[in-house]
């Protein structure tokens, strides 16, 4: 299956020419309104059956946790991951950890993002890494319990 992780249309127009070439569905992670990708998706001839849209997401690590335990009771062990070029080191990161605990290998479809690209900083991407590995752990999305218990000591040393 597609999984798209939301944030730009041209990651969906990405998604709806592959579905069509390959006959896969699709599910998008927290992407545009629901009127225009129902239009994109039904432009390139994919029914509402193959194409789930789903808004429970609020970030990168949310795009993967909100949907893995549907994927994996779905018995999907593959997906081709569609994001922007420049979101894609931090999307495999954080996807590999959560949807590889679940037994799903990630394959990246990167939609070239041109002069609109902003390159993520490596503390992003290993600090999303770290929340990936604590929900694996634990079951749950520990950055709101560290910023509440140790945020202002983190601003004072001026790691915030």
């Amino acid at each position: 299956m597609i999984l798209v992780l939301g944030g730009d249309v041209d990651r969906e127009r990405t998604a709806a020419e592959l579905a069509r070439q390959k006959g896969l569905p699709v599910v998008v992670s927290g992407g545009s309104n629901p009127e225009y990708a129902h239009w994109l998706f039904a432009q390139s001839g994919l029914g509402g059956g193959r194409v789930l849209l789903d808004y429970r997401a609020h970030d990168t690590l949310s795009n993967f946790t909100s949907v893995v335990g549907e994927l994996r009771r779905a018995r999907v062990r593959h997906v081709l991951l569609v994001t922007s070029s420049d979101h894609m080191r931090r999307a495999l990161l954080v996807g590999r950890i959560v949807a590889g605990s679940r037994g799903i290998t990630l394959t990246p479809v990167s939609v070239p993002c041109g002069a609109l690209c902003i390159p993520e900083s490596g503390s992003k991407v290993w600090g999303d890494g770290a929340r990936a590995l604590l929900w694996v752990i634990t079951g749950r999305d520990l950055r709101g319990w560290v910023a509440e218990r140790f945020g202002p000591w983190l601003e004072r040393a001026g790691a915030r």
